[in-house]
């Protein structure tokens, strides 16, 4: 039987989304070589990224960014998905308004499926109210014919999936 892991990485790779994987030590060296700059990122450690990546604290560094830097808090195995939970300092936004976007996610958050996902987050948001926004890969629309990618969204999705006890 395929690893959760293993069915992750793949069905991302299906969706044309890079996949890295580190252990914690190993995380800021991921993130810059994962970078173009100017990069912004939210709900980070200060270490990750480094001086490569600026908090996104205003509109104007948002705009300026070609790469949001991001956590996620689940990995969806069977789609490739990322669960991007919203953020007071609006990472939706660093995710979703940029030409690349990276996320960071650990290897123990990864779902089998979206069943499992669904129960993770229903129980999470019955306590806390939160909510959260699922991406699949890079965005794309072939509304008006010929594939488009990056029309509402990054064009290029990078994930950093730390690995557990390394």
């Amino acid at each position: 039987m395929e690893s959760k892991r293993a069915s992750f990485e793949g069905a991302l790779e299906a969706l044309g989304v890079t996949v890295t994987a580190t252990t914690e030590s190993e995380l800021e060296a991921a993130v810059t070589e994962a970078i173009s700059e100017p990069a912004v990122g939210v709900a980070l450690d200060e270490s990750v990224g480094g001086e490569a990546v600026s908090l996104a604290e205003t509109p104007v560094a948002l705009r300026e960014a070609t790469t949001g830097v991001t956590c996620a808090q689940l990995g969806v195995g069977d789609y490739g998905s990322l669960v991007l939970t919203m953020t007071e300092q609006a990472s939706e936004l660093v995710s979703l308004f940029v030409e690349r976007h990276v996320a960071i996610l650990h290897e123990s958050d990864i779902q089998t499926d979206m069943d499992a996902a669904v129960a993770e987050l229903d129980e999470r948001f019955d306590e806390t109210g939160e909510s959260a926004i699922v991406a699949t890969g890079p965005s794309a629309t072939a509304d008006m014919g010929a594939l488009v990618k990056g029309a509402h969204g990054p064009k290029e999705v990078h994930v950093i999936v730390v690995e557990e006890g390394a």
